[in-house]
């Protein structure tokens, strides 16, 4: 199943000197929006292994033609990979970081995976999906098996960067527009959906604050709790952010929208990451929102960064309703301070004249 079939899921200059006044209702000046010429554009796919030289290399050139830079690719495929480069691509292995199913994993390691509040584990009770399988990013086994994946895919020498996706913890809260999808009303954070509950996660946050978060009456709103599972997916990223530095390579990430989003639904502390550059998906409609709402969480994304490592709109092309809105989405992501764009969809010509557009 692919990646969204289910979740169809740079810094600040300083002021001028102003009167007091002023300053309370002046917007932050955002970084100068650079040419068309100077953008990157990023598009994930999922190769088809099937596919022709000729038909990839014509598809790859046209590409680089309407300024896309580089490619997510889901699966490794060298043909894909090397052609593309010859087109003057960059390429990065995109894998799913702690969402993992393979069943071999799950025969051999079901302990790895993490618990509900309920006290259901994802091994055997995966939540909403079938290939919903999180592991516990508390445990040092997963961080040191995420470790050899990453290592593996950056040994290759077709394979650019590395881009981390599914990297956070199972959905708490999902994106509004999926309620009615699954028929689940979630204006609380319901036990069956909050995880992880694991023996190593209640001993580590122990002995971290002296708290049995069993006894907890109300966990879901330990504050301390909730940032003990930020810093535990933080660090798994950052440790992989050294590993792809020892191999001289990039290392990026697929994330929710913004950094409020990313915390309070999947857990995810993004701005806090030693990544090279990051993709928020930022799928409007998902959320019930319009396409402006993404120059909103743009700008909340890069004010948030401060400059510690770009930020590339990740835009989704069945929320747009013409090639239009596709060109207006891209330009409000760009204004907001956008370093580029990363679409997720089926990149046809209209679409490619539509990005065009949007960087014009």
């Amino acid at each position: 199943m692919n990646k969204r079939t289910f979740l169809k899921q740079v810094g600040l200059t300083a002021f001028a000197a102003v009167e007091s006044s002023q300053l309370i209702n002046a917007k932050p000046v955002l970084p100068p929006q650079k040419s068309a010429n100077t953008l990157k554009n990023w598009v994930w796919v999922n190769p088809d292994h099937k596919e022709s030289a000729e038909v990839l290399t014509e598809r790859y050139k046209k590409y680089k033609a309407h300024g896309i830079t580089g490619i997510f690719f889901e699966a490794d495929d060298e043909k894909h990979f090397t052609i593309a480069k010859k087109q003057g691509l960059t390429t990065h292995r995109w894998i799913w970081t702690l969402n993992r199913g393979e069943e071999s994993l799950l025969k051999a390691h079901p302990e790895w995976y993490a618990i509900n509040r309920k006290g259901e584990s994802c091994a055997d009770k995966p939540p909403y999906v079938g290939y919903y399988r999180w592991l516990c990013p508390s445990r040092p086994e997963v961080r040191d098996y995420l470790e050899n994946v990453v290592k593996t895919e950056l040994s290759k020498p077709y394979v650019d960067g590395i881009h981390l996706d599914y990297v956070r913890y199972c959905d708490v809260i999902l994106a509004v527009n999926l309620w009615q999808v699954y028929g689940i009303k979630q204006n609380q954070e319901l036990p069956e959906y909050d995880f992880c509950y694991c023996e190593v996660c209640q001993q580590k946050f122990k002995e971290k604050k002296g708290i049995d978060i069993t006894k907890v009456e109300n966990p879901d709103q330990n504050l301390s709790w909730r940032k003990f599972r930020y810093d535990n997916v933080t660090r798994l990223v950052n440790h992989l952010a050294e590993t792809a530095k020892s191999f001289k390579k990039p290392i990026s990430a697929a994330v929710f929208p913004t950094p409020e989003v990313a915390k309070r639904i999947v857990r995810q502390d993004w701005v806090n990451w030693n990544l090279n550059l990051v993709c928020p998906m930022i799928y409007h409609k998902f959320y019930k929102e319009d396409v402006s709402w993404i120059g909103d969480a743009v700008e909340e994304g890069v004010k948030a960064l401060h400059g510690k490592f770009p930020l590339y709109a990740g835009l989704y092309l069945p929320d747009f309703d013409s090639n239009d809105e596709i060109s207006q989405g891209i330009k409000l992501a760009l204004k907001n301070g956008a370093a580029g764009i990363s679409l997720f969809g089926n990149v046809t010509d209209d679409v490619l004249k539509a990005l065009v557009k949007g960087v014009n």
